[in-house]
């Protein structure tokens, strides 16, 4: 199992349905607006690194309000 932590910067006023949005997404498996440089952190895990760049790319990124993520992944040590 593929997981990413998706730090996200969204439009000023749109962070509640940004998380909204990204929780009714796949993949997802919590969302959370944070204080600090970014204001949307939120966990994915998908079977595989390429399911998991798709729920980045055609999911999170395209959700109204974001505009710009870092993706991190989770690696097993």
């Amino acid at each position: 199992m593929a997981k990413a932590y998706v730090l996200i910067r969204a439009e000023a006023g749109k962070v509640g349905s940004a998380v909204e949005g990204i929780r009714r997404l796949p993949n997802v498996t919590a969302a959370d607006a944070v204080t600090g440089p970014y204001d949307v952190i939120a966990i994915l895990e998908a079977p595989d690194f390429d399911a998991l760049g798709k729920s980045v790319v055609d999911g999170v990124q395209k959700v109204d309000g974001i505009y710009r993520t870092l993706t991190c992944l989770g690696v097993e040590l």
